[in-house]
C-alpha cells in the first residue's frame, strides 16, 4: 500500500532540454540546399579543451555575445558581415507593411566530442541572448517594451521576422584534434 501511495503522491523532475524550433521538413523535390556565402556565415568552435574559436580566433565566452550581436545586426553594413534583404514587414503599429533590411546571417556552431555540457550549454545561452537582445532593441524602439513584455503575438512575430534567429548545430566531432 505505501509503495502504491508513493507511486501515486510522487512529482517526477522532467528535464525539459533547450527549447529549439525545428525547421519544417524539406520538399522531396529539392535536390541540394542552396550555397551560403561565407561572409553569411558566424562559425563557432568549442574545442575538447572546453575553448571557443569564433571566426578563426581564440575568444573567451563572456565576449561571445557582443561579437554575435555585432555579426547579426551588422549595423555598418561592412563586407565582411553578413549581407542584408529588404523585406516588408508589418510591425502593426499604423503605417502597415514596410522595407526593413533582415540579415541573411547563419550562425554556425560545432563542438568536439569531448566539450562538457556546461560550456555547450553556456555557449548555446550566450548566442540565444545576442538574438534575444537584438529582438529587446527593436521592441523597444518600435514599441516602447521589450520583446518578451506585454506584446501582442503579432507584434512579436513581426519582432522574430525582422531578427531571425537563425543557429545552425552541427553535428560533434573531434575539432580540437586528438
Amino acid at each position: 500500500m505505501l509503495l502504491i501511495f508513493f507511486l501515486v503522491t510522487t512529482t517526477m523532475d522532467v528535464d525539459s532540454g533547450l527549447e529549439r524550433k525545428l525547421p519544417p521538413p524539406a520538399p522531396e523535390t529539392q535536390d541540394e540546399a542552396p550555397p551560403i556565402k561565407d561572409r553569411n556565415v558566424f562559425v563557432v568552435l568549442i574545442s575538447k579543451m572546453d575553448q571557443l574559436l569564433v571566426e578563426g580566433e581564440f575568444l573567451r565566452i563572456r565576449d561571445l555575445r557582443e561579437k554575435a550581436k555585432e555579426f547579426m545586426a551588422n549595423p555598418e553594413d561592412k563586407e565582411s558581415l553578413p549581407e542584408k534583404k529588404v523585406e516588408m514587414i508589418d510591425f502593426l503599429d499604423g503605417n502597415g507593411p514596410v522595407e526593413y533590411l533582415v540579415t541573411k546571417g547563419v550562425i554556425s556552431l560545432q563542438n568536439d566530442n569531448a566539450t562538457t555540457y556546461k560550456t555547450y550549454l553556456i555557449t548555446t545561452n550566450e548566442l540565444v541572448a545576442a538574438v534575444n537582445e537584438l529582438r529587446d532593441d527593436l521592441s523597444m524602439l518600435k514599441y516602447g517594451k521589450p520583446y518578451g513584455k506585454a506584446l501582442t503575438k503579432g507584434q512579436q512575430k513581426a519582432i522574430r521576422e525582422a531578427i531571425p534567429q537563425r543557429i545552425s548545430e552541427a553535428e560533434p566531432k573531434n575539432v580540437g584534434g586528438k
